[in-house]
């Protein structure tokens, strides 16, 4: 199956594209917040602005974005991402060159990269389906899923490096150069995508409302957007206590700290490299569970960590869960790409996300809130207890009665479309 998926000219195409783009995001992870607080001097309020503007397109763009990939070329709408985000990125280093860079021109990138970003993501996922066979699904989000984490990985580490070697400002000229090479991997596929047609009796009011309807009456897709919203409110909780305590309690050096979220990644890492041969060992919705389910109690490890070799507690509570949830993930993707109607691909994602990460602020506020009133180690129990409770709300629907999630949904939940092929 391997085999088949890689003499496929378009997914390697695809595959090399992102897998570029992701090296240059991370690094820009690194020297987007650099520039903000060495080269203008920001302080905690700011660089919580500038966290927040990746999040806000979601919630302001977030629902019309799904209609509007759905009405066009996906590899069109991505091939725009591209652009978008090189302009923004490049007027950074050219502002800092004339001197004019300024704390309002870094909010105005952030949102306008946020919004790229999600138009991107969104209109890939969409696009995926057209490229790759169903059978082939699972694979294909495993070696894109793992290609992520090897990008998170050793991204942060290489961005410290460039902005230690060129600066902030120039640093972001990297992720610049990732963008063209996607947007040049894009422009040289081939491929014919199933584009709907939009009928004249709709609106775009209509269409972000059969994107919400198809998503919230269908039982799998109900339950994992719901489990998935739970489970990004508990982590976003988490990693707004870890440094703290991290530093603050456990006293950690920090050069250590880099190491020990290592462990997230190679996780993650660990979890895409195995998903497609435990989903067809034991079936794509046992192994959902399975996985989600049991390596999310590692996680009350990271309590108990102490200094010196208690910092294992950390590492372990940090991979175990990361290979869970990454199993998950490539299962759950693999299932909603084959599952989902092509026409509504787009509404789906961009419905489904809306709630995903909608709660992403939520989260992080509410652990800052908790540890400040009954302390941090204290706040990391109870939101880490409350992530692994979570986990449990996959078995409220049909998931569990199945050894293989389904590839079609119900003839009632299918909308009447029109279609044509572009």
């Amino acid at each position: 199956m391997a085999t088949r998926l890689m003499a496929n000219r378009e997914f390697r195409l695809l595959w090399a594209g992102e897998a570029t783009s992701k090296v240059g995001s991370a690094i820009t992870g690194v020297a987007f917040p650099l520039v903000a607080v060495v080269t203008l001097q920001a302080g905690t309020v700011t660089m919580g602005v500038l966290n927040a503007m990746a999040w806000l397109p979601w919630l302001l763009l977030g629902l019309p974005a799904g209609a509007w990939i759905d009405r066009r070329s996906r590899r069109t709408t991505m091939l725009t991402s591209d652009v978008v985000s090189i302009v923004a990125l490049l007027s950074v280093p050219l502002a800092a060159l004339f001197g004019v860079l300024t704390i309002a021109h870094l909010v105005v990138v952030a949102f306008v990269a946020g919004a790229a970003s999600m138009f991107f993501s969104t209109a890939y996922q969409a696009f995926l389906p057209s490229v790759v066979e169903k059978k082939h699904l699972t694979e294909a989000n495993a070696k894109l899923q793992g290609t992520d984490q090897v990008a998170n990985l050793g991204g942060p580490g290489l961005g410290g490096l460039i902005t230690q070697w060129v600066g902030a400002v120039a640093g972001l000229v990297v992720d610049v150069v990732t963008f063209a090479v996607s947007a040049l991997c894009l422009s040289r596929m081939n491929v014919a995508e199933k584009v709907e047609r939009k009928r004249r009796d709709t609106t775009l009011r209509r269409e972000i409302g059969d994107g919400l309807r198809f998503v919230f009456r269908d039982r799998y897709l109900r339950v994992l957007t719901l489990s998935a919203a739970v489970d990004n409110l508990t982590l976003n909780a988490m990693y707004a206590l870890t440094v703290f305590f991290l530093v603050r309690t456990v006293g950690a050096e920090p050069g250590v700290i880099g190491f020990l979220f290592a462990a997230d990644f190679v996780g993650g890492l660990i979890g895409a490299m195995i998903a497609r041969r435990v989903g067809e060992r034991f079936g794509t919705a046992r192994t959902l569970l399975g996985f989600s389910i049991g390596c999310a109690p590692f996680g009350l490890l990271i309590p108990l960590t102490q200094d010196g070799l208690g910092l294992g507690f950390f590492v372990a509570g940090l991979l175990v869960p990361s290979i869970g949830m990454v199993v998950g993930n490539v299962m759950s993707t693999g299932f909603r790409q084959a599952y989902c109607p092509p026409e509504l691909l787009g509404r789906m994602y961009a419905s489904s996300r809306f709630i995903q990460f909608g709660v992403n602020p939520l989260g992080a506020v509410l652990g800052g809130v908790l540890g400040a009133a009954v302390g941090v180690r204290e706040a990391l129990w109870i939101v880490l207890v409350a992530a692994v409770l979570g986990r449990f709300v996959r078995l409220i629907g049909p998931i569990k009665s199945h050894r293989d999630l389904p590839t079609e949904p119900p003839a009632h939940l299918r909308p009447a479309t029109t279609e044509e092929t572009s």
